[in-house]
């Protein structure tokens, strides 16, 4: 029979597929393919360096350290944003007990964009795999370096993402999402929120697409969950705190160890199916957040790097030991070489579907 050789969209296996399937199973980690040919579309409708690239783009008050000085460094990359996305992906089946969707966006070329997003998701897929256990081909990453376009971090492809991580999730599953990017705060219509705002996600292409919200992460990843699994969001970016719409948020005073929760539930249910999720921001919904290069010579985010050494050197960690290990982290970058950001205090943020004892509570990804 005639074949010809594509690649599995998730895990990278080439495979010989029949002339004229449509979808192929991959025989590693069983995800499914749509073989689909991709139409050409480039990058018409994102500003390049001669284009008056400061319309339509929001003025970032976040992450100011994290914005590029210039933007002569475009490089259009093609890649098909309308391409058919893959709605019905099994999770690999052989690799279900952990599972990680991993998402950095530099928007390169803009003025605005940022230089540590990379490097974020590389470290983190790193301590995923090498460190916690995670199988690699059950860790899907999203930047702008993937070659490919299912891979690259446009609105579709992270909605597919998300709904991946969570589908077929069965107790005593690991998931983990993190996001290092641009993050924005927008007006709330739905009357959800305590502060009158929703936090949102951008995507590369968010200036044709739109943003993400926070109401839509937690409708995706959150409410599915079934009891017994759990969800770590590692979410650097601005505006954060309640990125994952979770109905609880956690007060620390780090000097002292008091912590109180927060309840944010007003008019609708933010919770789980049974499960737990918590998310680890950067900073609180009104901060800015920020990289720097006095951990590693190089940009990272301050919230990433700091969460990943803070594991890697501390044993039996509780959510409070981490919290208050990474404010540490955070401050003493502050004090350094610096932070990239705002002169302000970033205090990384703890917000759950459900209260307890963050002293007493070890953490376990």
């Amino acid at each position: 029979m005639d074949s010809r050789r594509c690649k599995c969209q998730w895990c990278g296996m080439k495979i010989a597929a029949p002339i004229g399937a449509q979808t192929i199973t991959c025989p590693r980690c069983q995800s499914v393919t749509q073989l689909q040919p991709a139409r050409n579309y480039g990058f018409a409708n994102f500003p390049t360096a001669n284009n008056n690239m400061s319309q339509g783009f929001p003025a970032f008050p976040s992450r100011p350290g994290r914005m590029s000085p210039n933007a002569n460094n475009f490089q259009p990359q093609q890649f098909n944003p309308m391409s058919p996305q893959i709605n019905n992906i099994r999770p690999p089946a052989v690799h279900g007990r952990k599972r990680a969707v991993l998402c950095g966006i530099t928007y390169r070329g803009h003025p605005k964009s940022l230089k540590g997003s990379i490097n974020d998701v590389l470290s983190m897929r790193y301590f995923l795999v090498e460190k916690l256990g995670f199988p690699n081909a059950s860790v899907v990453v999203l930047t702008e370096d993937e070659k490919d376009p299912y891979k690259y971090p446009t609105k579709a492809n992270i909605r597919s993402a998300l709904r991946w991580l969570v589908q077929g999730c069965q107790p005593g599953d690991s998931l983990v999402f993190h996001y290092s990017g641009h993050g924005t705060r927008v007006r709330d219509h739905d009357g959800d929120e305590i502060d009158g705002h929703d936090e949102s996600l951008c995507p590369v292409d968010f200036e044709t697409e739109g943003r993400i919200l926070d109401d839509e992460i937690n409708n995706t990843i959150v409410r599915p969950l079934p009891r017994g699994a759990t969800l770590h969001g590692i979410i650097d970016t601005c505006f954060s705190g309640t990125f994952l719409d979770l109905p609880f948020l956690c007060r620390i005073n780090s000097r002292a160890g008091y912590f109180m929760w927060e309840d944010h539930r007003i008019r609708s249910y933010k919770g789980t199916n049974g499960g737990i999720a918590i998310s680890i921001s950067a900073c609180d919904d009104h901060q800015n957040s920020g990289d720097t290069t006095a951990f590693t010579g190089f940009p990272t985010g301050a919230l990433t790097y700091s969460f990943i050494q803070t594991l890697e050197q501390e044993t039996k960690l509780t959510y409070g030991r981490l919290l208050m290990s990474m404010q540490k982290k955070i401050q003493e970058a502050q004090k350094g070489i610096g932070l990239n950001g705002e002169n302000e205090t970033q205090e990384p943020q703890l917000s759950s579907s459900e209260q307890f004892d963050i002293h007493s509570k070890m953490v376990a990804i």
